[in-house]
């Protein structure tokens, strides 16, 4: 009992036992486990299925190369606002908070705010999750510092819509990582089939029903075909940036022309092509016909220097 004043107030403290912590945790995985397997029994072809299901299970334990690079490109996390949009089923929104920044998670599918929290509880965490389309926001303007938006755009009703909202909501200064599939993909990063966005889109969507690649059996109803899906070319969806006032740099590129190259794969011969001064000229020919997904960091510019740093004006 405590005293404050003349009136006794009783103290409760909850308490739990270490089993009992262990049962809530084991509980938690289990359900947690039940909702990714309903959102992912579609991709059972895979030929990695088993290691691509763990990977969606453990999703934060697997962002120390995205945290470096929201890192290099947007500053310190800690207590920048970020909104990770199209957020899925949360990892790197959980590893966001993780590193201490004030993330949200945002998703059209609703259903993946429940996974999300399930994710974050793992940490004694909680992750505010919104769910909307990414063409209607709803937050105030420049509510963010950064945005991130990974392998989401393909699949927005409107691409142009959704990267005006990521205009809106960024701060004047403010950056987005964001991805794109491109249209001439050798492998598609969806169907994981060579050549089919060589072929034109009828011929396209013949071959992936008759691998068995289609997505009709996933639990999802936003689910859409090869040819209702976004695919760009690089210079058309870096002209859309450009046109909603944005700073268009391909992350990739930055790393292909003076990034440290360490023991990664095709460091050898991209030391070789930087001496020869063809780094960059043959990895735009790489992006153009072979690159899967293009990542870009997209700065919001501010009014007075739009022109200059989009290359449509000269300095004075």
């Amino acid at each position: 009992m405590t005293q404050r004043g003349s009136a006794t107030v009783a103290a409760t403290v909850v308490t739990t036992t270490p089993t009992e912590e262990a049962a809530a945790g084991a509980a938690r995985e289990a359900a947690l486990a039940a909702l990714v397997d309903r959102w992912t029994a579609h991709m059972r072809w895979r030929a990695d299925f088993a290691a691509w299901r763990d990977r969606r299970l453990w999703q934060e334990c697997h962002q120390a190369d995205r945290l470096r690079q929201l890192t290099e490109f947007c500053g310190a996390l800690a207590g920048r606002r970020v909104l990770d949009l199209g957020c899925g089923m949360g990892g790197l929104a959980v590893a966001l908070r993780q590193a201490g920044a004030l993330a949200v998670g945002h998703e059209a599918n609703r259903a993946y705010g429940a996974i999300c929290r399930l994710r974050a509880a793992r940490y004694g965490l909680t992750l505010p999750f919104v769910a909307s389309t990414g063409e209607a926001l709803p937050f105030r303007d420049g509510a963010f510092d950064a945005v991130t938006c990974l392998d989401v755009l393909e699949h927005a009703d409107s691409l142009d819509a959704t990267l005006a909202e990521i205009a809106r909501v960024l701060a004047p200064g403010g950056r987005a990582i964001v991805t794109a599939t491109n249209r001439f993909a050798f492998r598609d990063p969806h169907y994981h089939l060579r050549g089919i966005n060589w072929l034109p889109r009828p011929w396209a969507e013949a071959i992936i029903r008759r691998r068995g690649r289609g997505k009709d059996a996933a639990a999802f109803a936003d689910r859409q075909a090869l040819a209702a899906m976004h695919y760009v070319t690089f210079g058309g969806f870096a002209a859309r940036c450009r046109r909603l006032g944005f700073a268009v740099e391909d992350t990739r590129e930055r790393r292909v022309r003076s990034g440290p190259l360490g023991d990664q794969r095709f460091a050898a011969p991209i030391r070789l092509l930087r001496r020869l001064g063809l780094a960059v000229p043959a990895y735009r020919l790489y992006r153009a016909l072979f690159l899967g997904t293009f990542e870009v960091c997209l700065t919001k510019l501010r009014s007075a220097d739009c022109g200059l740093r989009n290359g449509e004006g000269a300095a004075s």
